[in-house]
């Protein structure tokens, strides 16, 4: 079984931001991040940005207090959400952090990791709240990011309860695949999606 280096404390109050930093992170202790606090319980095999929240004085990844994974998104949701320059979209996959965080941490590593993304290569990010989860992106409206509507519904599937996407590579797995593969149907569900251009 694996474990997790326990963070110092538990923080009940606001996050000082002169004590804290967002930095590059190992993607095994991303990895056992995502699984351990983030409903989806799996992560990307790819990273283009893996950044993490320690505090300043944090010697180990392990002492990570929350991550911000950034990958492309696939051709088709890059051109719909900035066809003017489709590759020069990224997508926050997954951002998690431990319970155990300050109240204003998440925005904390949000902020701060956007800020690591060249705008010159990235002029344009984009992530999704599933409404399958109940989420309504709070943190993004709050971030000032421009919130895009409600994408059309897709079905969900877990494997053993780890969210699996359709998309395999180049190809698109049909429904009858994913069930093949023992993945559990959890109905069709839209997303709240929100673009940040930065130009």
């Amino acid at each position: 079984m694996e474990t997790l280096i326990a963070p110092p404390s538990i923080y009940s109050g606001r996050l000082n931001k002169a004590e804290w930093e967002v930095r590059p992170v190992a993607i095994e202790v991303a990895r056992r991040l995502v699984r351990h606090f983030h409903y989806a319980k799996g992560a990307p095999n790819t990273r283009t940005f893996l950044h993490g929240l320690f505090k300043k004085d944090a010697f180990f990844d392990e002492e990570c207090f929350g991550v911000a994974w950034w990958i492309p998104p696939t051709r088709s949701a890059a051109e719909a959400t900035y066809p003017d320059n489709w590759e020069g979209v990224l997508s926050l996959s997954r951002l998690v952090m431990r319970p155990e965080s300050p109240k204003n941490a998440c925005t904390f590593l949000l902020s701060r990791s956007c800020k690591l993304i060249p705008k010159d290569r990235w002029p344009c990010l984009v992530t999704y709240a599933d409404t399958w989860r109940g989420h309504t992106g709070g943190i993004y409206r709050a971030a000032n990011w421009d919130y895009k509507g409600l994408t059309n519904p897709e079905e969900t599937f877990t494997i053993k309860g780890e969210m699996v996407a359709r998309k395999a590579g180049r190809r698109t797995r049909t429904r009858g695949q994913m069930l093949a593969l023992g993945a559990e149907s959890h109905g069709r569900h839209a997303r709240h999606k929100f673009v940040l251009i930065r130009l």
